[in-house]
C-alpha cells in the first residue's frame, strides 16, 4: 500500500554552503583510446634506480591554433646517455579536432625534439596572440615559440635561456612587475648527476631511490622578460636566490589582495616558501611567518604539487600542497591577516590522503555548483614499497573531493567510474573543457606508463566560461582577477578566480576560466580587474557560453556550448550516464528504506538511501537525485515509498 511521507529537515549552518543543485549523476569516462591519444612515458629506467626516473611526465592544455578547442601536450623523458632502452622519444602535441578526437601533429609542428623533459608552462611571452611552450628538463630546458602557422621554433638560445643545465621541474609564466610582458619562474630540484648518484636502500638488500635529503638543493630561477624575445636572469636581483630549496611545485597567487602576484613554492623535504611581491621588482620570503613553511607540528614535509583558490568564499586565496606518503595533503587556509592555517584534518581531506603519495593537484569545479572541488593524482616513487610498508602501494587511486561548503569536503572518487578510480602511478594533472560542453575534463599522466584523458559526463548544472585578451596587460590576461555575481537575495552567488599559468605539478591547465552557476541561467555581473589596473564590467551574461573579453573593450565575442555532433560523439557509448530526471511536480516512487544520518557540517542533516531515488524539496520545486543536500533554513522533503 502506497503512503506519503513528509520529512522536515531543520538545518543550522555556521558558514555559507552550496546552493541547492542536488547530487548530480556525474562520472569521468576514460576516452583516451577513443580520442586517439597513444602515449607511453619513457622515464629512462634501466635498473640503476636513478632519481630522475621517479619524476614522471608533465602535461598541458594549450589552444595553439586559436580555434577554441584546447589541444594537448604530453612531455616525455628519454634514455640516459649510454643506456639505450626505448630509443629516442619526444614530447607529443595532439591537435583537438573538435569532435572528441585528437591527431598527433608533433612532427608537423616541429616539436619532435629528443630531450629528457619534465614539466611545461603555457603563455604568450611576446604578445603576438599565439601561446608559446616552455618545457623544463633534466639538463637543458627549452622555449618553443609559436609561429602562428601550426609550427613552433626552438628559440632557447636567442632568448638567452641556453646554457643553464639544471634539474628543472615545474614552471609558471607571471608578469611579476606588471609591465605587460610575461616573465618566467622555473622551479629546480636538486644537484644530481649520473656521477653523483648515491646508493640508498629501504630493506638493506636492494637499491632504492634516494630521497632529496641525500642531495644538495638548488635555487629556482626568475627570467625577466626584456621584450624583443629576450630574457635576463633576475633571480638574485629579485631576492629569490635560495640554494637550499628543492622545488617541485609553483603556484602564483595574490595572497594579501594588493593586486600584485606573489609566489608559493612547494619544496621536497625543505620548508615551503611564500614570496611576497614588494612591487619594486623584488620579493620578500614570508613562509615561516605566514605559517605555510611547515606542517602544524613544525616539520618540513615533502611537497610535490600546489594550487590556490578561494575554496570557501572567504575572499582570500588559500593553498593546497600535495605531499609524500604518510604526510597527508596540506590545505592552507588563508585567514586574511597574513597567516595560513592547515585545515586538511578539519576539512576531511587529511585522513583520506594520509597514506597516499600526491603529485598533481588542483582546485576546479567539476560539477558546476559554484564551489571549488579538489583533485589529487597519486602514485608512489618506489615500485617495491609494499615490501617494507604494507599499507602503501606503488599504484594508487586518485582523489576527487567534492566541496560541501562550510570548509568541508567529501571524497567521491569511487562514484566517478571504475577506470577513473583505478590505481595508477599518477604524476601530472591538468583540466580543460575539450569539447566545449561547459564541464571540465581531466588530463592525467603516469610514470613509465600511459596518459589518461577523462571526459566529464556532466550533470545538469550550468556554467559560464571567460576567455581574456589583454592589451595593456599581457595578451593572455594572466594575473587578471575575474569576479562574478549571480542571483539575488538569499540565493546570491559571488565567486572570483585568478587566471594563472603553472600550478599542479609539471602541468598547465587551460587558460580559460570556468564559473559554475548551478541552476542559474545567467551571471548578473562579471568584473575583470586586469594586471594593468584596468577594470572592465559586464552585466546580464547568459550561461551556457564562452565569452571573450578584451581589456578596455569588454565582450568582443561569444560562443555557445556544444553541438549535436559533439555531444553524440562523446555520450553515445554504452557506458554513458543515464539521462537525468526531468523536472516534475508530482511524487515519485522508489523502492528503498530511508535513513537519516547526521553530517559533520554543523547541524546539517542529510537524507540518504541505499539505492538511487528522487526527492523534492518543497519551495524549490525541482526533483533531485538523492545524495548530500545542503540547504539553509526549514524545508520540507516529499517522497513516496512502498
Amino acid at each position: 500500500m502506497k503512503r506519503i511521507k513528509r520529512i522536515q529537515l531543520i538545518l543550522a549552518l555556521v558558514a555559507a554552503i552550496p546552493a541547492i543543485c542536488g547530487a548530480q549523476q556525474i562520472h569521468f569516462r576514460d576516452i583516451t583510446a577513443q580520442a586517439g591519444i597513444h602515449f607511453t612515458h619513457n622515464n629512462g629506467a634501466f635498473g640503476k634506480k636513478w632519481l630522475p626516473e621517479t619524476m614522471g611526465p608533465g602535461c598541458a592544455f594549450i589552444d595553439y591554433d586559436n580555434d577554441g578547442y584546447p589541444d594537448i601536450v604530453l612531455i616525455n623523458g628519454n634514455d640516459f646517455p649510454g643506456h639505450p632502452r626505448a630509443g629516442a622519444t619526444t614530447l607529443k602535441l595532439y591537435h583537438n579536432n573538435g569532435n572528441g578526437t585528437f591527431t598527433d601533429v608533433t612532427r608537423k609542428a616541429g616539436l619532435a625534439v629528443p630531450i629528457f623533459g619534465l614539466g611545461v608552462a603555457v603563455g604568450d611571452y611576446d604578445n603576438d596572440g599565439f601561446d608559446d611552450l616552455f618545457v623544463t628538463a633534466l639538463g637543458q630546458s627549452h622555449l618553443f615559440h609559436n609561429n602562428g602557422n601550426g609550427t613552433f621554433s626552438d628559440v632557447s638560445k636567442t632568448a638567452g635561456l641556453w646554457g643553464t643545465s639544471e634539474f628543472s621541474t615545474s614552471a609558471a609564466w607571471v608578469d611579476y612587475d606588471r609591465d605587460g610582458k610575461l616573465d618566467l619562474v622555473v622551479a629546480n630540484y636538486v644537484q644530481w648527476t649520473e656521477q653523483t648518484d648515491l646508493y640508498c636502500t629501504l630493506d638493506g638488500a636492494h637499491k632504492s631511490y634516494c630521497t632529496p635529503e641525500s642531495y644538495k638543493g638548488t635555487s629556482l630561477r626568475l627570467w625577466h622578460n626584456l621584450g624583443g624575445g629576450k630574457f635576463e636572469d633576475a633571480t638574485r636581483k629579485a631576492g629569490l636566490d635560495d640554494p637550499s630549496s628543492k622545488s617541485l611545485g609553483i603556484v602564483v597567487l595574490d595572497y594579501n589582495g594588493d593586486g600584485w602576484p606573489d609566489l608559493v613554492i612547494a619544496n621536497d623535504t625543505q620548508p615551503n616558501k611564500l614570496y611576497l611581491n614588494k612591487k619594486d621588482g623584488t620579493f620578500e620570503e614570508r613562509g615561516v611567518a605566514a605559517g605555510i613553511a611547515f606542517s602544524e607540528d613544525g616539520i618540513a614535509r615533502a611537497g610535490m604539487g600546489a594550487d590556490a583558490a578561494d575554496y570557501d568564499r572567504s575572499g582570500h586565496a588559500s593553498v593546497i600542497i600535495s605531499n609524500f606518503a604518510n604526510q597527508m595533503v596540506s590545505l592552507y587556509h588563508n585567514e586574511g591577516n597574513g597567516l595560513f592555517v592547515d585545515e586538511a584534518p578539519q576539512s576531511e581531506i587529511g585522513r583520506a590522503t594520509l597514506v597516499t603519495l600526491g603529485f598533481g593537484c588542483f582546485f576546479f569545479d567539476y560539477d558546476n555548483d559554484g564551489w571549488q572541488d579538489i583533485f589529487v593524482a597519486d602514485g608512489h616513487i618506489e615500485d617495491q614499497i609494499e615490501r617494507v610498508q604494507k599499507r602503501v602501494s606503488y599504484a594508487e587511486p586518485p582523489h576527487l573531493f567534492r566541496n560541501l561548503g562550510g570548509g568541508k569536503f567529501a571524497e567521491v572518487t569511487t562514484s566517478m567510474g571504475k577506470a577513473f578510480a583505478a590505481p595508477k602511478v599518477g604524476r601530472a594533472a591538468a583540466y580543460g573543457d575539450i569539447d566545449n560542453d561547459g564541464f571540465l575534463d581531466i588530463l592525467l599522466t603516469t610514470n613509465a606508463g600511459p596518459a589518461y584523458l577523462f571526459h566529464n559526463e556532466g550533470g545538469t548544472n550550468r556554467s559560464l566560461r571567460v576567455k581574456l585578451v589583454g592589451t595593456k596587460s599581457n595578451r593572455d590576461g594572466i594575473g587578471a582577477v575575474v569576479r562574478l555575481t549571480a542571483g539575488d537575495g538569499n540565493n546570491k552567488d559571488k565567486q572570483w578566480k585568478m587566471l594563472r599559468s603553472g600550478s599542479s605539478y609539471l602541468a598547465q591547465s587551460e587558460l580559460v576560466l570556468t564559473f559554475g552557476l548551478g541552476a542559474k541561467t545567467k551571471a548578473d555581473s562579471v568584473e575583470i580587474q586586469w594586471p594593468s589596473g584596468q577594470v572592465d564590467k559586464l552585466s546580464n551574461i547568459d550561461a551556457g557560453q564562452t565569452i571573450t573579453v578584451q581589456e578596455g573593450k569588454g565582450e568582443i565575442a561569444s560562443r555557445p556550448y556544444g553541438s549535436a555532433s559533439q555531444s553524440q560523439s562523446l555520450h553515445s557509448r554504452a557506458d554513458a550516464p543515464k539521462t537525468p530526471p526531468p523536472k516534475v511536480t508530482s511524487f515519485v516512487n522508489f523502492r528503498t528504506k530511508l535513513r537519516t544520518v547526521k553530517s559533520r557540517v554543523g547541524q546539517t542533516r542529510f537524507l540518504a538511501a541505499s539505492t538511487s531515488a528522487l526527492i523534492r524539496l518543497l519551495g524549490f520545486g525541482n526533483w533531485f537525485h538523492y545524495g548530500p543536500l545542503s540547504v539553509m533554513g526549514r524545508v520540507t522533503v516529499e517522497l513516496r515509498s512502498y
